[in-house]
Parts: structure tokens; sequence; C-alpha cells
């Protein structure tokens, strides 16, 4: 501002020799705010946010334009004019910062209540600026005011700052003690960087004209320093977009990266003399290269992002199809279960029937009529087993199936096992042993009904799967855990097909030679039980021909979490 009493020489020096410090403090405040505000405003597709940030970055773009008027112009007419738009400019700097904040907080606009609030702080000072309250005249030679901007006028402008501040400052407190765990780091970055900018645009303005009136410093050059809290506000924004997506955009850290690096290089033209055509010459070629490296820069990153975003969207298409399929396969798994439940009861009186068919209850039958009675039997009682197997696929995959722990001896268990099954294996003309571990094994928290099934099943595939030779069933402890293991001398299992022993409809080359019935549930339903036992089951083979192992392993202390669930 070349307005002070020309007659000092000091002041001469001001007039001719305008210090880069203004230019630097505009200049930079109104370009990183001016492109920030433009481009969030088009990048969010012209958000009710976005607009907000845009009113606020022209009405920042114009205070500077309209202050750097005032620091390089002698023409009191011009300064006048210029001079009278500063406190409704203030004034809306100070009801936006407002306004953002609640919209950025709420994800919404606000009511019209606060909308009414908002517009009764600002009505004053719309109502004054045309009026003798907020300018009558400047005084070039005293570098001041005529009239009463210097007491009510000024004084409004600064309760609406201060009330600016305090407001949204209790506001993001309230908010930030209910906001999710993310979100509260969105509100403090936010709150530090309006709150800054707030207080040093306010703070810096209010002293240079206090102590300049009060004679303390000799001109308004305190307010230079102020600027740079908008700087500061919009780094903080760039900062959120990037690190949080704020606005529903993606700024790449490499676009704010290039523009703040061409600013700050463009800057140092404030402060070298044009006289030097070296100095200037060697900034104009960074510069140049600052922006041609930077677009380079840019543009791979873009197109990095866009390659993301279409891995984003084929994995959201990707998460819609399993979740289609997880309710189809529940769909399927009700069905399944329904279907077995009503098939089950008639399976189970066919079966009865043909039992007492067979002992003879309903008379003697002959040896054609005895024959086909008992494969219809068989084939009913593969048909009971295959329902089962379903409703228990059923039951585990819908969590429906219930375990009841309980103190248990896996010795009497095995026992009971080969009582049920030794004179099967005599029929085929194969042994069955029972190796009992030379010491007592310690009781298992188990469901003993479940994996007594699921023993009684390893034996009974084994003695089918077992066309000479035997099986064996051995019980050992192993550290922490009791084993039971299941040998046998059968067809055996190639080494490419263990993978997939224990998956749903998995059956062997060579099994349906010996059992063309199976349907290669058992494995699977037997391994979901075990897990829910809190065990462990696989197997191993030495290759075709040379029998396999079933190995089953229980903890001898169940797990709490199992113990809670399953009482």
């Amino acid at each position: 501002m070349i307005c002070p009493s020309f007659a000092d020489p000091k002041y001469l020096i001001w007039a001719e020799n305008v210090p880069p410090l203004l230019y630097y403090s505009h200049l930079t405040s109104l370009i990183v705010s001016l492109f920030l505000g433009i481009f969030v405003y088009f990048k969010s597709h012209k958000s009710l946010l976005g607009k907000i940030l845009l009113f606020i970055s022209i009405s920042f773009f114009i205070w500077v334009f309209l202050s750097l008027i005032t620091w390089t112009n002698n023409n009191s007419n011009i300064i006048i004019f210029v001079w009278s738009f500063f406190g409704i400019l203030y004034g809306l700097l100070y009801i936006l910062s407002i306004y953002f904040v609640h919209v950025f907080v709420e994800g919404k606009d606000i009511t019209f209540s606060k909308k009414s609030i908002l517009f009764a702080l600002m009505l004053p000072l719309i109502i004054a600026t045309p009026t003798y309250l907020n300018l009558r005249g400047f005084n070039l030679d005293l570098c001041g005011s005529v009239g009463f901007e210097g007491q009510s006028f000024i004084f409004y402008e600064t309760v609406l700052g201060i009330i600016a501040f305090v407001w949204i400052l209790i506001y993001l407190i309230l908010k930030h003690r209910k906001a999710e765990r993310d979100f509260k780091k969105q509100i403090v970055f936010l709150g530090i960087g309006i709150e800054a900018f707030l207080f040093s645009f306010f703070i810096t303005g209010f002293l240079a004209s206090y102590l300049t009136d009060k004679g303390i410093i000799s001109d308004f050059g305190l307010e230079f320093y102020g600027l740079f809290g908008m700087t500061l506000f919009m780094g903080f924004l760039a900062y959120l977009i990037v690190k949080y997506k704020a606005f529903n955009i993606k700024l790449l850290g490499a676009q704010a990266l290039v523009v703040a690096l061409v600013v700050l290089i463009g800057s140092e033209f404030f402060f070298i003399s044009f006289d030097n055509t070296t100095n200037v010459i060697l900034i104009s070629v960074t510069v140049l290269l600052a922006v041609v490296f930077g677009i380079f820069l840019i543009n791979s990153v873009k197109k990095e992002v866009q390659r993301k975003e279409e891995l984003q969207l084929m994995s959201n298409k990707l998460a819609q199809a399993n979740d289609k399929l997880r309710q189809m396969d529940n769909t399927k798994s009700e069905f399944i279960s329904i279907a077995s439940h009503q098939l089950r009861t008639p399976l189970t009186a066919i079966k009865g029937f043909i039992s007492l068919l067979l002992e003879g209850s309903y008379g003697k039958l002959e040896s054609k009529q005895e024959e086909a009675l008992n494969k219809t039997y068989t084939s009913t009682e593969r048909l009971i087993n295959l329902v089962e197997d379903l409703l228990n696929i059923s039951r585990m995959e819908s969590g429906r199936m219930e375990f009841k722990f309980a103190p248990a001896k896996m010795e009497d268990l095995c026992q009971e096992i080969i009582d049920t099954f030794v004179l099967r294996a005599k029929e085929k003309d194969l042994y069955l042993n029972y190796k009992k571990p030379e010491m007592a094994l310690p009781e298992l928290m188990i469901d003993a009904g479940k994996v007594k099934e699921i023993v009684s099943n390893m034996v009974d595939n084994a003695l089918k799967y077992t066309p000479k030779g035997g099986v064996t069933l051995r019980l050992e402890q192993v550290s922490d855990a009791v084993r039971v293991i299941v040998s046998d001398t059968g067809i055996g299992i190639p080494a490419t097909e263990l993978p997939y022993l224990f998956n749903k409809f998995s059956r062997g080359k060579d099994i349906g030679r010996l059992n063309a019935g199976g349907t290669g549930l058992g494995l699977y339903v037997g391994k979901g039980m075990i897990e829910n036992n809190g065990g462990r089951i696989w197997a191993e083979s030495d290759g075709g021909g040379k029998g396999s192992r079933f190995i089953i392993e229980l903890p001898i202390n169940q797990s709490e979490e199992l113990l809670e669930r399953w009482g």
C-alpha cells in the first residue's frame, strides 16, 4: 500500500520498493487455494462440498486480489472502493467455513434453521457495507479509513471471527467423540487445517489494524503472514483427499506434488533481480522442466490408478457374484435338508417292513423272494446312509449341527467298534486287529457318539476296500493328543488323489470297482465332525495296491472356545 506520508524518507523506500514477501504471500496462497478449489469442484462432480470449497477459494481469491490492489496503489478513490469490500469478504469466509465444516462432517446439507442462523450472522455486514458505517473515506496521508470502520464495523467483524472459530472448535470436538475411529482422524486434520487458517487470517489482520492504529508498528505488513494459513488449510485438505478419499475423489499425490513444486520454484522470481539474466534463465528452465516432468509423472500415475480402479471394479463384481453364489448355496442346502427329511421317513419304513419280511413275520419266503428282498434291503440301507450324509452336510454348512461334549474313554469306544465289525471281517476272511496303548489314555472331552460314528465308517470303508489281508485299529498318545489309526492292506490311494480325498463327492479311481454305491460324502462329513471336536483327520498311503492309513487326532485338553460353544 503506497499511502504513508511521502515526506518521510523511510516511507518513500517502501513506496518505491514493494517487498517481495507481499507477492510471495499473496500469490502463493492465491494459486494454491484456487487450484485446489477448482480441482475439487470438478473432480467431485460438482458436489455440495465441492461447491462450498470453491466459494471459499473464490472469496479468498477476491480478498487477496483486492489486498494486492491496496498495497500497490496510491489512488485514494480506488483504495476507497476496494477497501469497502473487505468487511463483507471477511464475514463470507467465516460463514462459509462454518458451512463447509458442517457439510464435511454430516455428509449432507445443513437444515434450513442453521442456514437461517448463518444468514442472520452475515446480514449486518451485508446491510452495513454500502453505508457510512463501513467506510466514509480514505486518508492517504494517514493510511487509514475515514468514518466508523475502526469502531462498530470492525468490532462486528472481530466478533464474527471469534464466533466462527469457537463454533467450529466446539462442533468438531462434539462430533469427534461420537465418530468412528477412521473418521475421528479426518475430523482432527480438518479441524487443525481450518482453525489454523481462521486463526492466522483473523488474528494477523486484527493485530495489524490494532497495532497500526496504536502507532506500535508503521504499516499493515503483519497481515502478509496470515495468508499462509490458507496454504496450510489446503495442505490438510489435500492430505484428506489422498489418504481418506475425501470429497469422494481420488486426488493423486503426484498432482498435488507437481503443482506445489512449480509454485515453490516459480516463487523464486519474487526474490531475484530481473537484471541478472542468468538467474532468470536458470529459474525459467527449472520451472519448465518441473512442468514437463510433472506432466509425465501425473499421466503415468493416472494410468496406474485407472488399472487399480478396474481391478477394484472386477473385485466388487466378483464379491457380488460370490454373495449370489453363497445365497444359492444356502438355498440348495436348505432344499437338501427339507428333501432329506422327507425322504428319510418313508425309507426307514420301507427298510423296517423289508426286515420284517426277511425275518418271516409275514410268512415263509421262497429263495428267489428272499434274494430280491435282500437286494432291496441293501439298496434301501444305502439310500438311508446317503440321506443321512446329506442331512449332516446341510446341518454343518448351515451351522445347525449340534455337538454334546462329555468325558469319554477312547479305549472303550474303539473296543465297541471292533466288537461290531468282527463278524463282518470273518465273513470276508479278513483279520481285524485292535492294538491298545500300553498305558491308559486320559479321558477326552468330545462328542463320543459322533467320533464313534466316524471311526466306525473308517473301519467299515477299510473292510470294503480290502480284498485280502485285514484291518488294524490302533490307539496311541502323541504329545498332547490321542491318535486313532485305521490301517489296511487294501487297494491303497494314489498320491495324486490324497489332497482331494476329503472333498465333497470325491472318490478314488479304483473305488467304484469294489464299491459302486459310494457317494464320496462320508469322508467330507467325517472331516467336518472331527474338526468340530477340535481335532483333525487325514489319510496316508504308499500308493496303489499298498494299503492306506486313516488317522484321527483328538486333543487331550479341549479348547475353551469349543467348550463354551457346545457346553
